[in-house]
């Protein structure tokens, strides 16, 4: 008998408007996201290394799969409840989400508020399924949905971009009725850490999804922003999440 999915950690308020409430909470935002592998029990130990950033604030998707590796199993397996307690984690969101309440015409939708919210996104672990999804433009789930409607021309999302200089967020209002010849792009970056078993790593379908993240979707020329990172606990642990936030991509 399959077991019930855990319960989900946000608010009681509507998530959507809480997002939309902390745009300018003068923090750095980090959307930290997990999908199907095993790595995922090395989120809350990436979490604890972030930690290090005080003004850093952490909103975490887990997708149905990634969410089995978290109930709490051991010691390095806390259950979602736990990982929401974990320093800088303001938010875990899995897919019902979207649809906790009765969406009207006019309301907020959660997976677009997510991305609004976002300065960067980490897909880590991004299993072998959720690389395929990605490529394959698929959205069938909050995680896919985030990704697959993050801003890529940079010009959306400005009037919810972090300024580095100021600390503060632009002014939307300066922006309105600007075209997307008046203001400079800033494309928000995507890293993701593909995890999966080394035959599906060296399978050759693998290796052309690659090549689109890193030729058609032009990670060489960094348009949309991806960067692939192939080794992936070490390395987030040591990168600097606040720099990425500070150095969107400027599309040509």
């Amino acid at each position: 008998m399959a077991s019930n999915p855990p319960p989900s950690t946000t608010s009681s308020e509507s998530a959507p408007l809480l997002l939309s409430h902390s745009h300018n909470d003068k923090k750095h935002h980090l959307l930290l996201s997990a999908s199907g592998s095993v790595a995922t029990i090395k989120l809350p130990s990436i979490i604890s290394a972030l930690s290090l950033h005080p003004a850093l604030s952490i909103r975490l998707i887990l997708t149905p799969s990634a969410s089995h590796f978290l109930r709490g199993q051991s010691a390095e397996q806390p259950c979602l409840t736990s990982l929401a307690r974990l320093p800088n984690v303001d938010g875990v969101y899995l897919d019902e989400d979207e649809w906790a309440e009765p969406w009207v015409r006019g309301g907020k939708i959660l997976h677009i508020e997510l991305r609004r919210w976002a300065h960067l996104l980490v897909v880590a672990p991004l299993s072998a399924n959720s690389l395929a999804k990605v490529v394959g433009g698929f959205a069938d789930g909050l995680l896919l949905s985030v990704i697959r409607a993050w801003d890529a021309s940079g010009v959306l999302d400005l009037p919810y971009y972090f300024d580095p200089n100021t600390s503060e967020e632009e002014d939307g209002k300066d922006l309105v009725g600007k075209g997307a010849d008046e203001v400079t792009p800033r494309v928000k970056r995507i890293l993701v850490a593909p995890s999966m078993n080394t035959a599906m790593w060296k399978h050759p379908v693998t290796k052309k999804q690659i090549a689109v993240l890193e030729g058609e979707w032009g990670v060489a020329e960094v348009y949309i922003g991806y960067i692939i990172l192939m080794v992936f606990e070490d390395y987030l642990r040591r990168t600097d999440m606040v720099y990425l936030i500070h150095h969107p991509i400027s599309p040509s």
